[in-house]
């Protein structure tokens, strides 16, 4: 994304770029385990530290509660099971793997989800990355993502803005008189004593009156280049595994659940997974 903040019409629109990075949300410490881990080692070869004086620690686990210390620990009993061609991802750690029977091909620093609970208009998105067993279902590349509801949710709070969907078709009359509405796949706006439709930039948000609009699904508007590199792997429920221009975010607890990866490994990836590869995360 390359799209910055600036005022088109007299009217503030706002980047569609995502933060690029949040620092990890405490947790609530209802049980924790320390490990030591080497960037070489399969997953399977984490060990609990007993003593934790006993060696160097690389980080602390913390579980929000004793179901979620034992949903992780159940997750990373089938993925230390595991054979066969697999990617494993350790959430927590910020660590991928791809491991070929015994042999481990590929590990990687990855960014994972902030773990955060986001609430507006009476609606709650929990952001998290999942645990569990997921199948490597399509990849491609240069790949355009359609923010969902939550994105416009979070930047409305994150604004002060009120929100409303703009439906397809339908015209909004701005307080200036200014027309906002569709046409086709694009969104733009009908001046005042004016008859020509003029198509608002793209990349940016729409914000008119203190209220940020929704476009419809399926315009130009809703649809953002850039914002997940230049690689993506699907997981299914709008989950990837996918490049970043943020860079810097990788190795934290930084989106909204899908899997970041830096340039190089995103690419590599995409070049040596084939669809239908089993995904392992806990």
């Amino acid at each position: 994304m390359t799209s910055t903040p600036r005022l088109i019409l007299g009217l503030a629109l706002l980047s569609l770029a995502a933060p690029a990075a949040h620092a990890q949300a405490p947790a609530t410490v209802a049980d924790s385990l320390a490990f030591t881990t080497d960037s070489a080692a399969e997953p399977g070869l984490l060990r609990s530290i007993v003593d934790k004086a006993a060696a160097p620690v690389r980080f602390v686990r913390n579980f929000r509660s004793s179901s979620d210390r034992a949903a992780y620990m159940s997750a990373k009993a089938v993925a230390d099971r595991a054979t066969g061609y697999r990617i494993v991802v350790d959430i927590g750690d910020h660590r991928l793997w791809v491991i070929d029977g015994a042999d481990t091909l590929k590990t990687a620093t990855v960014a994972t989800a902030k773990n955060t609970t986001l609430s507006y208009g009476g609606k709650s998105w929990r952001f998290e990355t999942p645990r569990g067993v997921r199948t490597v279902l399509a990849k491609d590349t240069e790949p355009t993502w359609t923010p969902p509801e939550w994105h416009y949710a979070e930047v409305a709070t994150e604004n002060g803005l009120r929100l409303r969907h703009l439906e397809r078709g339908q015209t909004v009359t701005l307080r200036n008189g200014t027309r906002l509405t569709t046409r086709g796949d694009e969104v733009g706006v009908i001046q005042p004593g004016e008859s020509e439709f003029v198509p608002l930039v793209l990349d940016e948000h729409i914000v008119f009156d203190n209220t940020l609009f929704i476009p419809p699904v399926g315009t130009k508007h809703r649809t953002v280049s850039g914002e997940l590199g230049h690689y993506r792997l699907k997981l299914g429920d709008g989950y990837q595994i996918h490049g970043t221009p943020f860079q810097k975010s990788i190795g934290t607890s930084a989106t909204h659940g899908c899997v970041r990866m830096t340039d190089e490994d995103i690419e590599w990836m995409y070049k040596n997974i084939p669809v239908g590869t089993k995904v392992y995360l806990y």
